[in-house]
């Protein structure tokens, strides 16, 4: 005699593969659509969730529309403002086409990760993903998996065979050191982010290309973690360079490849006696909130989180509905925001 708790129990994805006589791995398969499923046992797979009357957020429905309306988003590190910012993007360009977003957030891009994301995604059956994959080695890592949807990368410029879209992060970096040319600085130091991140590598080659094409040899680049404490070591070495004027290369301006490192580097500044921006000048990238409040307020670039999520989801679901054509790379446009930290020196 079945108990009454047993009775008002809902069938679960177990009950479904004891049912069809398989795996729980091959209900999750047939669940999320995937074409490595024999068509016999789709069918008993189907008709074990059709007895016991099993619903799972849209996945027994999507059996028979094959749609769930739901897609996935990976977020590498999404602590940090950028790419919680893209996160965020991405959600409501979801919610605004009408899909549900079921996200998986890890702190490292490596290649069994990214798969597990991947399973994970497919057991929800989504319809196609969007990677937020900053750094190169995470990108590199989902080019050599095969994924059982749909997948765009964002935020990373990459070049490999996959759809993906990107702020042009050299452009931004290319506004602000022409900026910092214009107002009379004879160069343009650059405090970079991490290596292996592929908005660091753009960023510096910005920053290198424009003071290359005026004839100025770049000086040596300063690196940070992204943290407003990295920034301030790299603030600290560059108020000993400008205190103690050495070299042939003088420090009074400075390009910082995020926000967070800047408000690190005025810290450093001001802390040794150095004005911003009568003696050395200061530029970010990002534009946070928070922004505007620096002392000074920081000269920023400004990412628009909004159109990268926007364009990034109209392009899964291109790939999705099978319209897109060949594998596209979009790339979005920033915008220079211009504030006390830097201005012309004779402005002084």
């Amino acid at each position: 005699m079945t108990r009454p708790t047993e009775a008002l129990r809902p069938p679960t994805m177990a009950d479904v593969a004891r049912e069809a006589g398989v795996s729980h791995q091959t209900v999750s398969r047939v669940l999320s659509g995937h074409p490595n499923v024999r068509a016999t046992t789709r069918e008993q797979v189907t008709a074990a969730i059709e007895r016991l009357g099993y619903r799972r957020n849209s996945a027994a429905r999507a059996l028979v529309t094959r749609r769930s309306r739901t897609l996935g988003v990976i977020a590498v590190d999404p602590t940090l403002y950028g790419p919680a910012s893209t996160l965020a993007g991405l959600q409501e360009a979801a919610r605004d086409e009408g899909y549900l977003v079921s996200t998986v957030t890890l702190r490292s891009g490596g290649g069994h990760a990214l798969e597990d994301a991947l399973d994970h995604l497919a057991a929800w059956g989504v319809e196609g993903a969007v990677a937020i994959t900053p750094q190169r080695s995470s990108v590199r890592a989902l080019a050599r998996l095969t994924p059982p949807f749909p997948v765009v990368t964002v935020e990373g410029s990459h070049g490999l065979d996959i759809p993906g879209v990107s702020l042009d992060q050299e452009l931004g970096a290319r506004l602000v050191t022409e900026h910092l040319l214009a107002a009379g600085h004879e160069t343009v130091w650059h405090v970079a982010g991490p290596e292996d991140w592929l908005e660091s590598a753009a960023r510096t080659e910005g920053w290198r290309a424009v003071l290359e094409e005026h004839g100025i040899r770049p000086p040596r680049v300063l690196r940070g973690d992204w943290s407003p404490l990295s920034g301030y070591h790299a603030g600290q070495e560059l108020a000993g360079l400008t205190l103690a004027r050495r070299g042939s290369t003088p420090v009074t301006a400075a390009f910082v490849a995020n926000d967070q490192m800047a408000l690190g580097v005025l810290r450093a500044l001001r802390e040794a006696g150095i004005r911003t921006p009568r003696q050395v000048a200061v530029a970010g990238f990002d534009d946070i909130p928070e922004a505007g409040f620096f002392p000074p307020p920081l000269t920023t670039v400004r990412q628009d989180f909004t159109a990268i999520g926007r364009r990034s989801i109209q392009l899964l679901l291109e790939h999705i509905e099978g319209t897109a054509t060949g594998v596209e790379h979009i790339v979005v446009e920033p915008q220079l925001i211009v504030r006390a930290s830097t201005r012309s020196q004779d402005g002084a």
